[in-house]
């Protein structure tokens, strides 16, 4: 989606989205990882941050007429699909630590 960004983006939202979008399943990896519930939901609620980032940014490059209406509409319920599954897995993981 960004390759088709404006050059002088290139180190602004260009870069900004795809680090956050690398931040995502970074994160999410990280967190499958541990071994403590606390550390997992800690890490789950980092990649969800990254999330709600990279919407803000889609809805930023809308604004600026780098992506379309239907790119944002598509992007907005991939992500709000994934937001709701990392919610899931943040309090999963937190329900453990619950006597």
């Amino acid at each position: 989606m960004t390759s088709v960004f404006p050059p002088e983006e290139k180190y602004g939202l260009t870069s900004q989205l795809r680090r956050a979008s690398v931040s995502i399943v970074s994160n999410l990896a990280e967190g499958s990882a541990r071994k403590t519930p606390k550390d997992q939901a800690h890490f789950y609620q980092m990649a969800y941050s990254s999330l709600i980032e990279v919407l803000n940014q889609l809805i930023i490059s809308n604004d600026m007429e780098f992506i379309a209406n239907v790119q944002l509409t598509e992007g907005r319920g991939l992500i709000e699909n994934l937001t709701s599954k990392t919610a899931a897995l943040r309090n999963a993981a937190l329900s453990k630590l619950k006597p």
